[in-house]
């Protein structure tokens, strides 16, 4: 995370923190000791802390640059400050996605605050949870429990998937499953292939490929013939990444009768990561497809059948 924000640090005086102190004392002894917990395994000199608690308040104000609110949160790494936390939490809610994500960043540091019956954490549940709030606001949430990065939120947001009505809150609780690693208790993630959102269905083929324990590949092969074409790209694409050898006949049925060029290049490629009885003959039938990047993928392909 720190890398992600190290080009801001050309701007800070521009935006008047150079002079920022770490003049922060510990307004609890459990904020010391949730910290300590955090960080125990990493070198002192290697967080930072030259931000204050006054900095930090200042920017959850309404009306701050957002590259401000990133510099100031990542300074303040291991800053004490509990009374700083319900400030931050508003930051979840932000409209510019980096801000949500940094503000996330800056609460899951803090044990004591964040984690517990009514604060932080259980306030972004209740809202994912609550219908009557605005879709938006569960959208966030859904976020929010992703980058808190705590398996705790797996069967929230999978709670959402098979119950919320919003595509978009399913949509992000999808990739909020990505981000923990988890196909849901109950298999969210390959139900969620066969959502009646495109979106959502897309989303689910992306975040399968990168999340370690995923298993349900049946679903994503179904894919092969959903009605959207941007499903189909992604679900083949994701086929060839894991090399599901199982799918090398689907994907030349496929390509017989595929009109969209973008999938048939994807099936091609896929074909020449999997292999299998056929896959040559109808790589090499792709050479003559009408679509040029098509041809190009074939020709590459081959080199690998």
């Amino acid at each position: 995370m720190k890398s992600m924000f190290r080009s801001f640090l050309v701007g800070l005086a521009a935006l008047g923190l150079a002079g920022i102190t770490s003049s922060s004392k510990a307004e609890d002894p459990r904020t010391h000791a949730g910290r300590a917990g955090v960080y125990k395994h990493l070198a002192t000199e290697s967080l930072e802390d030259v931000s204050t608690p006054e900095a930090i308040m200042a920017v959850t104000t309404p009306g701050i640059a957002p590259t401000r609110i990133w510099a100031v949160l990542e300074h303040g790494e291991k800053v004490e400050c509990l009374s700083c936390i319900p400030g931050v939490s508003k930051l979840l809610y932000n409209g510019n996605p980096k801000t949500r994500e940094i503000a996330a960043w800056w609460l899951r540091r803090r044990i004591f605050g964040v984690f517990g019956e009514g604060q932080a954490y259980s306030q972004v549940v209740d809202t994912l949870n609550d219908k009557t709030q605005p879709e938006q606001n569960r959208v966030y949430a859904a976020n929010a429990l992703g980058e808190f990065l705590s398996s705790a939120g797996i069967k929230h947001v999978a709670r959402s998937i098979r119950e919320d009505e919003s595509a978009a809150v399913r949509e992000a609780s999808v990739n909020a499953l990505q981000r923990l690693n988890s196909q849901g208790p109950n298999g969210e993630l390959g139900l969620a292939m066969s959502d009646s959102s495109e979106a959502v269905r897309t989303a689910a083929v992306r975040s399968a490929l990168r999340v370690n324990v995923f298993t349900d590949v049946e679903a994503v092969v179904g894919l092969i013939a959903d009605e959207s074409a941007s499903v189909r790209r992604a679900a083949v694409g994701a086929l060839g990444t894991m090399r599901v050898t199982d799918a090398a006949g689907g994907l030349i049925g496929l390509l017989a009768v595929e009109e969209d060029a973008a999938v048939r290049q994807r099936a091609v490629w896929a074909l020449g990561q999997i292999g299998g009885d056929g896959a040559r003959e109808a790589v090499e039938a792709a050479q003559s497809d009408p679509d040029r990047f098509v041809r190009d993928a074939a020709r590459v392909a081959l080199l690998r059948l």
